[in-house]
């Protein structure tokens, strides 16, 4: 089987790189953006940051901007019907995984109305043209949104989470600016750093892996282990640091999956609202101890990754335990929570389970679980 590696056709790194969109938009013939940003992100200032640069370039476009922190399937509806009386061409995705997943599931089904259901877009759905192209501009760095493949929409009636996985959402263009990133609260710098964090050490031991894709993972937890605790204090370089490693994580995972830590993140998003990012971090140590039997040698990388010294001399035993216990530490060290003792009610655990194992994300997980076994989970951070 050949393995596959999907990636944004241009993307632009670096402070200042939000000026580089005008001559974007304007070789490709674009008439009228349609930009996709949260309520807060207008409200504070930030996707002003980008609509003047348009404007300034003489470029017209128009706002929406009803979005939740975990999109729904009525967020992606009005979102379809704004851009459909907007007489707009492309879309500019101003925000985290929040507005660029709705980008993505609008997009998607303005090209391909047959799927405007948005249920019908669940997993891998057959969709036969490119989504409406999307310049996408992370605010956070965590989500990887602007170079994957993938989009999770909110249920809100059955109460879940569920993953799309399409070649045809890809941003055309990523442009990952730290500058957009620099007003980020500590909280949520911490909670999305550690959300780029799981999805480097999922996407490197995920079944799917394969040798580019490790090459991402390893550099990318390097990067993201160096830079986090400095982009959480808002220093430049740990703003930069963090702006590169989330998006190398990104280039990797979209393309060979995730594991558990993010189906049971999904359903604790679902139903309690759970920042997906604090989900993650809670959840990726206990996952990892779990995941340990069935990752080879991929732990000594790991934490050799995470600046632990002297892997080369310890056992298996020791390494994987050392790699577990770097990920805690940073996790404390940003803030993060240490269980789910103030999240997760009794009496959801059945429901959180069985949803996780039904994610789409859990098939790739190195360990084959089951119900059960993720309920045990749950109940060891409770």
């Amino acid at each position: 089987m050949a393995n596959r590696i999907v990636l944004n056709e241009i993307s632009y790194h670096g402070a200042g790189a939000i000026r580089e969109i005008p001559a974007e938009v304007k070789v490709r013939g674009f008439g009228k953006a349609f930009v996709c940003s949260d309520p807060d992100l207008v409200k504070f200032g930030v996707t002003k940051k980008v609509t003047d640069v348009l404007e300034e370039a003489g470029l017209a476009y128009e706002v929406y901007s009803d979005i939740n922190p975990n999109p729904t399937i009525e967020n992606v509806q009005s979102g379809v019907a704004a851009f459909q009386s907007s007489g707009a061409d492309y879309i500019v995705a101003i925000g985290g995984g929040s507005s660029m997943d709705t980008a993505k599931a609008v997009g998607i089904i303005i090209t391909n109305p047959e799927f405007a259901d948005v249920r019908s877009l669940e997993g891998v759905a057959p969709t036969k043209n490119p989504c409406v192209p999307i310049i996408a501009v992370p605010t956070t760095a965590g989500t990887a949104a602007e170079v994957t493949i993938n989009y999770v929409i909110t249920d809100v009636e059955k109460k879940r989470k569920f993953v799309c996985v399409d070649t045809h959402d890809i941003p055309v263009i990523a442009v990952i600016d730290p500058d957009m990133m620099a007003s980020m609260p500590k909280g949520l710098t911490a909670a999305t750093g550690m959300d780029a964090l799981t999805h480097a050490i999922e996407g490197y031991i995920t079944k799917g892996a394969w040798e580019m894709t490790d090459m991402f993972h390893l550099k990318a937890i390097e990067i993201i282990a160096a830079s986090l605790r400095g982009a959480v204090d808002n220093t430049p370089e740990g703003r930069e640091g963090m702006a590169l490693g989330q998006y190398v994580a990104g280039m990797g995972f979209s393309n060979v999956g995730l594991g558990i830590v993010h189906s049971m993140a999904h359903s604790l998003g679902a139903v309690y609202d759970t920042p997906h990012g604090v989900a993650n971090a809670i959840l990726l140590p206990t996952v990892m101890e779990y995941n340990a039997p069935c990752t080879g040698e991929k732990y000594r990388e790991i934490a050799r990754a995470m600046g632990v010294a002297g892997v080369d001399g310890m056992s298996q035993e020791e390494y994987r335990k050392a790699a577990v216990d770097a990920v805690k530490k940073l996790s404390a060290d940003v803030g993060i929570p240490a269980d789910l003792k103030e999240i997760v009610r009794e009496e959801d655990v059945d429901f959180l389970s069985e949803s996780a194992f039904a994610d789409a994300c859990r098939p790739g997980n190195p360990r084959d679980t089951s119900v059960e076994e993720i309920k045990g989970l749950y109940k060891a951070l409770m």
